[in-house]
């Protein structure tokens, strides 16, 4: 990784991903990558998408039908952890298989017509001096991002008060900064420095306690003027909509692994319309322009770097906003020689 993701949950300085090359027999490939995370991950998920194949094979190329199809198949096990990733990896490669089948950018094959998506940099940020930190968040400006996201979870609030006010000093007041805590507080720590950072500024608070305490992030999203975005833990639509119910957040976030996939975030996009509330991406980039594009209540697209170097053509950013591909799919094309180098 180009830079180290220190987070409250450890530092992250490898991408282990795995690359999903789905084969019909129109001749067609569609392509998808899972983060997974670790390393043993990897060989999991690739196990389970074997399992996935089996189920699918000779049946046409029908995603959303195939996505049924798969739920039941795993229902005994559970369509949940790498179950849930291996089937949004493989239904995100069939969505990119099918808009290239009718030469269409996958933005615009589910609708979307937006050319540009509003993007903030995810890259780095993590727990590191305040120095460090500030000359890092003057490096992710590049681009003309108006957005950048710091880790926080330091152990006490001075500490996380020390490094976000030394990356605003930096910055300026004209960027939006977002922080996120990466599930690190008991729900008394989260109101204690929700309250603090109320002063400072952030543009959204992110998983400050337990990604499945709804009812303390409601408690969090009552008493606090900072907005919550939770999400990327989202596991399915139905966690989405029991937070949204109580209310437990501001804004939504899901993860295209963990929503299910294309088909996935199309019922979450559905949901957070009718909802009216902002949604933005976490991670898989490439992907997520094209779906925020075709998303009614688009927000913002984190932008994370960690696919470059294996890609052909990465996502580009031009002033703050990702730049929706014009290829046909969803734009991801391996670069053979980077695969080969980088391969586990």
């Amino acid at each position: 990784m180009t830079y180290a993701l220190g987070t409250s949950r450890g530092a992250i300085t490898r991408a282990p991903l795995l690359l999903i090359d789905l084969e019909t027999e129109e001749g067609v490939t569609g392509r998808a990558y899972l983060w997974c995370y670790l390393p043993q991950a990897m060989t999991a998920a690739a196990s389970l998408l074997d399992a996935v194949l089996e189920a699918v094979k000779g049946d046409a190329l029908a995603p959303v039908e195939l996505h049924g199809k798969l739920s039941r198949r795993f229902a005994l096990i559970g369509v949940q952890g790498i179950v849930r990733m291996a089937m949004a990896g493989f239904d995100m490669a069939a969505w990119d298989a099918l808009s290239k089948a009718a030469d269409m950018p996958l933005g615009r094959f589910l609708g979307g017509g937006a050319s540009r998506v509003l993007a903030y940099n995810s890259c780095g940020l993590g727990l590191m001096p305040a120095d460090r930190l500030a000359d890092e968040a003057e490096k992710l400006l590049a681009g003309g991002f108006g957005a950048v996201k710091l880790r926080l979870g330091y152990p006490t609030l001075a500490e996380d008060l020390v490094a976000v006010r030394a990356v605003r000093k930096r910055i300026g007041d004209g960027v939006r900064l977002m922080v996120d805590y990466n599930q690190a507080l008991t729900l008394a720590q989260a109101l204690e420095r929700g309250r603090a950072l109320d002063a400072e500024g952030i543009y959204w608070l992110e998983e400050p306690i337990r990604h499945d305490d709804f009812r303390g992030c409601a408690t969090l999203a009552r008493e606090l003027r900072v907005p919550i975005q939770i999400g990327e833990n989202f596991s399915g639509t139905g966690d989405m909509l029991d937070a949204i119910e109580l209310p437990a957040c501001d804004y939504v976030m899901p993860d295209l692994e963990r929503i299910g996939g294309v088909t996935g975030w199309l019922r979450a996009a559905a949901i957070a319309a009718t909802r009216r509330i902002e949604m933005s991406s976490h991670l898989f980039p490439e992907i997520s322009a094209h779906l925020l594009a075709a998303t009614p209540t688009c927000h913002y697209l984190e932008y994370v770097d960690w696919a470059d170097k294996v890609l052909e053509e990465p996502l580009r950013i031009e002033n703050g906003h990702a730049v929706v591909p014009e290829r046909a799919g969803n734009g991801l094309a391996w670069n053979a020689r980077a695969v080969e180098k980088f391969r586990a």
